[in-house]
């Protein structure tokens, strides 16, 4: 028989727990929420600068897919000191790289946050960060290799689910995703993601370009080299790999690398300007000498000479790209292409 001290000790133990867990959360929640809202008003950034880190898996060796989350944590970890928006981790991070061998597909896909999302969405809460939370997930009983997005809170904003695995992946369990890649709008941007053998397939990319994707993240099993860089200028928006071997990199609109993983650094943080534009340097270099003269050093104009790309970028948050291609009459180079198709088809005989 309890003594009612004893049952009044519980319950007031049991009360303070839950009280303890509860203000852990709000205390976690203001954090994120202060965190965002420094970020926003830091005087010296740009209004569309984003910081982006990206982590390889290289090196990192784990017995099960929840000590591998735990070591890619301990990565993450060292690059939220740069304070990135959004930080990129590899293809199927937790299965990769295990030990042992690799656990069924339907034994480790997820339905919403489970366990192995969880400590991820954690560190996104307590960072004020986007992740890019590569894993496998289920739906409908059916399993999918995909990218899960968490926004600054932990919260899921969505998923990309591979559109074309490996025939080995679909022998394992994995269901192909569907044709349409889904783009995703964050506080920053609109955003994209392909996965590992999406790249050898152009559908998806040219897809994410038409609906107007900046950012898109490619979390891979390979790091995939050139193609990844070729992407980027193909489509005219920044291209971040996350790999499980080898190097992981984030390139720019011109597929410029403007950082990239090695022996010595496993994770990298470089910030992007979304304030830019892609022109063809022909016909409208000829009003760069103007755009220059009114604006100065709030624009920066680069010019690839053999490739005849030019870059139209803001570097003051009063400057709007958009109002100064508007007013010196400049397209963007997708604008510019179309303009000439619809004049070629026109002329075309038949």
């Amino acid at each position: 028989m309890s003594h009612p001290e004893n049952a009044d000790r519980r319950s007031f133990l049991k009360q303070a727990s839950v009280a303890t867990v509860a203000a852990g959360a709000i205390a976690a929640q203001t954090r994120a929420t202060q965190a965002v809202d420094e970020r926003s008003t830091k005087s010296d950034r740009l209004p569309r600068e984003v910081w982006i880190a990206t982590i390889a898996q290289e090196g990192l060796r784990a017995a099960s897919p929840k000590q591998m989350v735990e070591r890619v944590l301990t990565r993450m970890r060292s690059a939220a000191n740069m304070r990135p928006d959004v930080v990129c981790l590899p293809e199927i991070f937790p299965c990769s790289n295990l030990d042992k061998p690799t656990p069924q597909v339907d034994q480790v896909a997820e339905e919403g946050v489970g366990p192995l999302i969880q400590p991820v969405a954690q560190f996104a809460q307590e960072h004020a960060c986007y992740v890019v939370c590569p894993t496998y997930t289920k739906h409908d009983d059916k399993c999918f290799n995909a990218a899960v997005l968490l926004d600054r809170r932990g919260k899921i904003v969505g998923e990309y689910q591979k559109t074309y695995p490996t025939v080995s992946e679909i022998d394992s369990g994995v269901t192909p995703g569907p044709m349409r890649p889904p783009v995703f709008e964050t506080d920053f941007g609109k955003v994209g993601a392909q996965i590992c053998f999406d790249i050898e397939w152009d559908t998806g990319w040219r897809q994410l370009r038409d609906a107007g994707a900046e950012i898109v993240f490619w979390p891979s099993a390979f790091a995939g080299g050139r193609m990844v860089n070729t992407r980027a200028w193909q489509n005219r928006y920044c291209v971040v790999s996350s790999s499980n071997k080898d190097v992981s990199k984030i390139c720019d609109i011109t597929g410029e690398e403007l950082a990239a993983t090695s022996r010595w650094h496993t994770w990298v943080c470089a910030a992007i300007n979304l304030e830019k534009v892609f022109l063809h340097t022909w016909p409208y270099v000829n009003r760069f000498g103007d755009i220059v003269s009114k604006h100065g050093s709030r624009v920066h104009i680069t010019t690839f000479a053999f490739e005849e790309w030019s870059i139209l970028e803001s570097r003051d948050p009063s400057v709007k790209v958009a109002d100064v291609m508007k007013e010196f009459e400049l397209l963007s180079i997708d604008d510019h292409l179309r303009a000439a198709e619809r004049s070629q088809n026109q002329r075309r005989p038949g």
